[in-house]
């Protein structure tokens, strides 16, 4: 389970351009459960997420990870037990490692290593394992530097980069943005079988409505750092999520 209680976050301090993002926040994210977090540009939510992992600092407040405080731990060592896609495909890999050589740095986190001594071969059936299970025939281009991927493929691998160790929190931002919409939909399915395989907690950032309600068991919109609409996803209808966006861009655009 995640807790976020109290949070507060602003950018430009003390000047005349700050940006208040959140202010005395607070948001429980339920342990196993897939959480789908919508809502305007702006409205905090990448910001969030990067208040979860650790890539920026929270003024004030507390992030409870399995009631453990992790407001303090760097963004590394949060990488330990968080698990994160970017939106760019090319983030969550090293584009001139092969397969391989991704797949052994990823099985490695944490652990103390040399390049040299990168691959332990003793795994490659394993990876193989795994790479099988999204049938887009990676297992077959081991020795394949990663830049010659297609998006969809390098995103396929971050995915799975991200969920070996069993993260106890994944983190999706927008993973599937860059994608064309077949691509997109063939990686929300793995993502959708990776997640339930694992039973893994999940948090992902969308503007696909549809995703947010076909993929996540639970829909939370933001707008203005506060939380506007929080429903189990089967209580909520495309059309329904649609308005409430559509309301709250006018509403911007007005002022």
């Amino acid at each position: 389970m995640l807790r976020i209680l109290n949070l507060s976050k602003s950018f430009n301090k003390g000047t005349e351009n700050q940006v208040d993002i959140f202010t005395n926040f607070n948001l429980t994210i339920e342990k196993n459960k897939c959480t789908a977090i919508i809502g305007p540009n702006g409205c905090g939510k990448s910001t969030l997420l990067n208040l979860i992992s650790g890539t920026f600092k929270a003024d004030d407040g507390q992030i409870l990870l399995n009631d453990k405080d992790i407001s303090n731990l760097t963004e590394e060592k949060r990488a330990l037990f968080i698990g994160r896609v970017h939106q760019d495909p090319s983030m969550g890999v090293s584009p001139t490692l092969t397969i391989l050589e991704n797949m052994s740095l990823a099985d490695k986190k944490g652990e103390g290593f040399s390049l040299r001594r990168l691959v332990n071969k003793d795994r490659i059936p394993k990876y193989v394992e795994l790479l099988k299970d999204l049938d887009l025939g990676l297992e077959n281009k081991l020795n394949t530097q990663v830049k010659y991927l297609s998006g969809g493929q390098r995103q396929s691998l971050s995915l799975l980069m991200a969920t070996m160790k069993f993260p106890d929190l994944l983190l999706l931002d927008e993973h599937t943005a860059a994608l064309d919409p077949k691509t997109s939909h063939v990686v929300m399915m793995k993502t959708k079988e990776l997640i339930e395989k694992y039973k893994m907690t999940t948090i992902f950032i969308s503007h696909n409505m549809r995703d947010a309600i076909q993929y996540s068991d639970r829909v939370i919109m933001l707008d203005q750092g506060q939380v506007i609409l929080d429903k189990a996803s089967k209580e909520l209808t495309e059309e329904e999520l649609m308005d409430i966006y559509r309301r709250k861009l006018d509403e911007h655009l007005l002022h």
